[in-house]
């Protein structure tokens, strides 16, 4: 009886001794092991409008010790040069990929991300009325749209009865932004306010300063994204929009300047840093958790006027963009 009382503890002792060892050669094994990488593809990526979308990547990748490569794009990507992109990332090493997908890539997505994690950010690449199989990190659009109108509204007394808008955008087929247009003409849609007129396409400068001259003179004008409102805020700064007033959904550096020079009436701002942040964070736990379900995670967004520019929040929220 003896005897096997000390065989029992002998074969849990050595047993106890393997773990710790397997414990030990796994420890080491993980400190030699190359960090994971994840590569980041945006629209124009040198833009200004996400200077703090990439310093929220660049905090998280120091925090959860990731190699994070950011891609140079010039322009907007067509969903057949931005598969292209992945698959060369992939090629160099990718482990994951983080993409604000262009209009018609959902399906090319999908069948990267039965390959390796695929994070969206901004909006999902699904169509409009369809529901997106990938995770995204993005601020409510629909919620920015709305909000934008509800300020509107606020400054007017909830009377627009004899105004005139015109909605303004650049990227007028994404899913963000016939969110947020959607989000907008319903909350103004009870109201006297006629919409006479609304652009939205992809287009250059050039061709962005020739859609506004066309217009028919408004009061407002709606610019539902960073590019669409920098640009009416340029062209009513040299008295190019007949004395309309801007409100508009931007996140640069640039779109705060109108705002604080009065050009802008109200800026909504998507929070970029936490976009970047967060779908870094989501990436890399589907790197480093097998059983990790990705989920889709919903950004704050913060309306800015002239009055509380210079708010601690907002200050904090424009630090990030200057980075």
């Amino acid at each position: 009886m003896k005897n096997s009382k000390k065989m029992f503890i002998l074969t849990e002792t050595l047993l106890a001794i393997m773990v710790i060892a397997v414990a030990i050669i796994m420890v080491r094994e993980n400190n030699g092991k190359e960090q994971d990488k994840i590569s980041v593809i945006i629209q124009d990526s040198e833009d200004n409008q996400w200077a703090a979308f990439q310093y929220g990547l660049k905090m998280a990748a120091e925090d959860l010790e990731i190699r994070m490569f950011l891609v140079s794009t010039s322009g907007a990507l067509t969903a057949e040069e931005e598969k292209i992109l992945i698959e060369r990332e992939i090629e160099n090493g990718a482990d994951a990929v983080i993409v604000q997908p262009a209009p018609g890539s959902e399906e090319m997505l999908r069948k990267i991300a039965a390959r390796i994690p695929v994070i969206l950010i901004e909006h999902t690449g699904a169509k409009d009325g369809e529901e997106s199989r990938l995770p995204a990190v993005e601020p409510d659009n629909y919620a920015m749209g709305a909000a934008l109108a509800e300020e509107l509204l606020r400054d007017y007394n909830g009377k627009l009865g004899g105004k005139t808008l015109g909605i303004f955008s650049k990227t007028g087929d994404s899913r963000a932004v016939l969110e947020r247009r959607k989000g907008f003409t319903d909350t103004v849609a009870d109201t006297d306010a006629n919409i006479s007129w609304s652009v939205a396409a992809p287009f250059s400068e050039e061709e962005g300063e020739a859609l506004l001259e066309t217009q028919p003179a408004v009061d407002f004008v709606i610019a539902l994204d960073d590019n669409s409102l920098t640009m009416a805020g340029e062209y009513a700064a040299a008295n190019n929009l007949h004395g309309a007033l801007v409100y508009g959904i931007g996140n640069s550096t640039e779109a705060v300047y109108y705002l604080d020079t009065g050009i802008a009436a109200c800026l909504v701002v998507p929070d970029g840093f936490n976009i970047g942040y967060q779908s870094l964070a989501e990436a890399a736990q589907s790197l480093t958790r097998y059983l990790h379900k990705r989920k889709d995670r919903t950004v704050t967004y913060h309306v800015i006027r002239r009055d509380t520019l210079f708010s601690k929040e907002n200050q904090e929220i424009i630090f990030t963009m200057s980075q």
